[in-house]
């Protein structure tokens, strides 16, 4: 596992998908999320080991060019594509906090949602009893949550929780908050800049077209960096990136080209991330183990379809019919009708050809309630590969926008017993069964990879 902190030279652009043109100040000093990083570390990769040569559409290929087709006789084969540095897998990144010889003193997560006041004691709490015919909730949800705190205009809560704070939170430990607790505004500043446009054509100034933008800049002063997990399944990818981030690379980080310096440190995962909890206890008012599952990093569920345009049912590789779900706040591994949690106790695997196959007993745990901020839209711009056999992939154009869950998210679920509920925790858990020494759990349904969907288990208690 490498744990790899970046050090901005200077300030650093993370835009969301707004534009830049008219009242809009180019929102880019967002804190960034995990795919910006994985592509940063990516490239650097193809930077790095670029390929010398390659034939590609009969064209040669310059030195550093990001090629991932490989074709023959003017036609791709896909048996043959270019998957260099394919298993490369990231999480992160987080604000860290450094001595003075640059040794990490304390990581930063997202605040969970249910923390409203200066404590770890939740102030947003599941309301006791059925409310599924008496209020407006989304189904399959069964309980609404409340707050237990007096209305106010502001929250007392800061966004980043150290994560000592963040055990503590986990298993119900009282700590105090002084300097445990972070704003944005103690570990980032917003810098407001005016640029002039450049006609993409001719690569000159345009005059008539004149744009502000905000800039993220971390405070030097405090000593923050930008920390990741990064590793590759494949040794060979994971031996390249040990020897790239050896010599302490400057890496392309964002847009406009912001260039960080990067450090890889010996650490285990668990130095960075809290350790969810794996025990639980059964309630005496339900007799239902209670878990509840905390995201450390936004997740994306989207929309699965169960026709096609022509209406004609769909089917998946095996040929059973798909089932439709709605995505979006409701992960697809949870039933949208009855909340029923689908996956599975993997017990054991084998090899079936190229599939690992796993056996194991569904998961007997329902989601009962969700604490589930606005949504953050995950957006990009595609390039184009002028080296394409497809007129559409030759093209520039914007990427795929997808509503994520924010990080600090929390699901409710209740287990039939303690045991389900130890089994719904391994499944959840970044770490799985293992004592933080790998992530094994990315429970996003895209980007995975990338490091979205990682997620700590707690437990928890209603509002009466």
């Amino acid at each position: 596992m490498n744990t790899i902190l970046l050090q901005p030279t200077d300030v650093l652009f993370f835009r969301d998908g707004r534009p830049m043109t008219g009242s809009l100040a180019g929102h880019g000093a967002a804190w960034p999320l995990p795919h910006v990083v994985n592509s940063a570390f990516h490239m650097a990769l193809h930077r790095g080991f670029p390929i010398t040569t390659a034939d590609v559409n009969g064209h040669k290929t310059r030195y550093g060019d990001h090629v991932h087709r490989i074709v023959r006789h003017k036609q791709p084969v896909d048996a043959e594509r270019h998957r260099r540095f394919g298993s490369l897998i990231t999480a992160g990144p987080f604000p860290v906090r450094v001595d003075a010889q640059d040794r990490p003193q304390q990581w930063l997560l997202p605040r969970p949602a249910d923390l409203q006041d200066a404590s770890l004691t939740p102030a947003l709490l599941p309301a006791a009893g059925d409310w599924r015919d008496t209020g407006s909730l989304s189904t399959p949800l069964k309980h609404a949550v409340a707050s237990r705190l007096p209305p106010a205009k502001e929250s007392a809560a800061k966004t980043w929780l150290s994560r000592s704070a963040f055990q503590a939170y986990l298993e119900d430990r009282a700590s105090s908050l002084d300097g445990e607790a972070w704003s944005d505004s103690d570990v980032f500043d917003a810098e407001a800049y005016v640029g002039i446009g450049i006609d993409p054509d001719r690569q000159t100034q345009d005059g008539q077209r004149i744009y502000s933008a905000h800039y993220l800049r971390l405070k030097d002063t405090l000593n923050w960096r930008l920390g990741s997990l990064a590793w590759c399944a494949k040794d060979e990818d994971e031996r390249l990136l040990r020897q790239l981030l050896g010599q302490q690379p400057s890496i392309v980080v964002g847009g406009q080209q912001r260039i960080c310096t990067a450090r890889r440190i010996e650490a285990a995962p668990r130095e960075a991330l809290p350790l969810g909890r794996t025990s639980f206890n059964l309630c005496p008012r339900s007799g239902k183990a209670r878990v509840k599952w905390v995201l450390l990093s936004p997740s994306i569920w989207p929309e699965i379809l169960d026709t096609d345009a022509t209406g004609q049912p769909l089917r998946d590789r095996h040929g059973n019919p798909i089932q439709s779900h709605p995505g979006g706040w409701l992960p697809n591994w949870v039933d949208a009708k009855t909340g029923r949690v689908l996956l599975k106790a993997r017990t054991t695997r084998r090899r079936e050809g190229r599939q690992l196959v796993g056996d194991g007993t569904p998961l007997s745990a329902d989601l009962v309630a969700a604490l589930v901020p606005k949504p953050l839209v995950v957006t990009g711009w595609n390039l184009g590969d002028p080296l394409s056999t497809q007129a559409d992939e030759r093209e520039a154009g914007a990427c795929s926008t997808h509503l994520a869950v924010p990080a600090g998210a929390v699901y409710y679920f209740e287990a039939d017993s303690t045991e389900a509920a130890a089994a719904l925790a391994n499944a959840l858990n970044w770490h799985g069964t293992t004592a933080g020494t790998e992530i094994r759990n990315r429970r996003s349904t895209l980007l995975g990879e990338k490091g979205y969907g990682l997620g700590v288990c707690g437990t928890w208690e209603t509002f009466w």
